[in-house]
């Protein structure tokens, strides 16, 4: 009787699962758009810090905020710019490092490699 050998199943490894692959990148969408709200909720807490926890004191440092942005020159604007995006990237790149559990999506269909 002769045998039989299997040979390697080649079309698994040529063709991905588009389903996966859209649901990594929904996946990655929603982790970048919750990082990027949260961001936004640190300068908010930032605003409220120094507004003293009251509406009145975050609404009077952002009329001071935006009195001096209009009343800077371009230069000043450049670096201000620079500034909110620098702080931007350093809290950003902070949250994603203390979220690094959630940037790798999990598989919804565990594959089971023994049958």
């Amino acid at each position: 009787m002769a045998m039989r050998t299997s040979k390697p199943n080649r079309d698994a490894w040529s063709k991905p699962d588009m389903g996966y692959l859209l649901y990594a990148a929904l996946h990655s969408a929603g982790v970048l758009a919750t990082t990027l709200l949260m961001t936004w909720g640190v300068f908010v807490l930032f605003f409220a810090a120094i507004g003293g926890f009251s509406l009145a004191g975050v609404m009077h440092q952002l009329a001071n905020m935006s009195n001096r942005y209009l009343a800077a020159d371009a230069d000043r604007i450049t670096q201000f710019r620079a500034l909110v995006f620098g702080l931007h990237l350093i809290v950003g790149g902070t949250i994603l490092f203390l979220r690094r559990d959630n940037l790798r999506p999990r598989d919804p269909l565990p594959r089971e490699h023994n049958a």
